[in-house]
């Protein structure tokens, strides 16, 4: 599977789970291109940046499941407190 294909069924599961999902990209002070992706929903709101914008998606869907939200088949569950 291509890096693309998977980071549309991520950005694709977490925004069937009711999260809205934005990325840019945007150079640093040494000259290296970083993905900064934003996650928000139930409340709650994730930033992180990433090297590759898959590693940033990758580092927000691992936020929000640590968090305590999952998806379970067809419906959101939250498991945490």
């Amino acid at each position: 599977m291509r890096p693309r294909e998977v980071l549309g069924i991520i950005a694709d599961t977490l925004h069937d789970a009711g999260w809205s999902l934005d990325w840019i990209s945007a150079v640093d002070r040494e000259g290296r291109t970083i993905w900064i992706v934003d996650g928000h929903g139930y409340g709650k709101r994730f930033v992180v940046r990433g090297d590759e914008i898959l590693t940033a998606v990758v580092k927000l869907e691992l936020a929000i499941q640590g968090c305590g939200y999952e998806r379970t088949h067809d419906r959101d569950v939250r498991t945490g407190p």
